[in-house]
């Protein structure tokens, strides 16, 4: 169901919890798959597929599901982080608060805003207390940038 469709569960969840856009939730839900894909976090909660034959015979293999890689919410806000420097720099706080994401209490209530409609799973161990103040965005979004100038010659 392309996000187009008004019907789609996130722009229903944006009609209901007006405090994000549908830009934060894209944003969370990419820097899901950053931290999988690209940082390597996560650990592995999924089975392999039963189909999956373990020996070495003859028969034709079948293609392997990939294991569902897990994140806890503090790996989900480094993720999170490092991903907004990836794409906006300088800008990453600016952006993300213009899509109401100011905190990492922020990150967590979209996180589980999407647990509630489906689109993300948590496990027993994950609670939303994961994402408060695993750092301060004025801190790593602009403390720790400088800016230098290069001597002339």
């Amino acid at each position: 169901m392309p996000l187009a469709d008004p019907t789609h569960p996130l722009l229903l969840l944006v009609q209901r919890d007006k405090r994000y856009t549908v830009d934060a939730y894209l944003f969370v839900l990419e820097a899901l798959t950053y931290a999988q894909e690209t940082l390597g976090m996560g650990e592995e909660t999924g089975e392999a597929d039963p189909d999956t034959p373990s020996d070495s015979s003859s028969r034709p293999r079948k293609r392997r599901k990939r294991a569902e890689q897990h994140l806890t919410g503090q790996q989900l806000c480094e993720a999170a982080r490092r991903y907004a420097l990836d794409q906006y720099g300088y800008l990453a706080k600016t952006v993300l608060g213009s899509w109401g994401v100011v905190s990492t209490r922020d990150l967590g209530e979209i996180v589980f805003n999407m647990i509630d409609i489906g689109q993300m799973r948590k496990t027993r161990k994950d609670r939303r207390e994961d994402f408060h103040d695993v750092y301060d965005f004025e801190d790593v979004f602009r403390d720790r940038f400088r800016f230098v100038v290069a001597e002339s010659t």
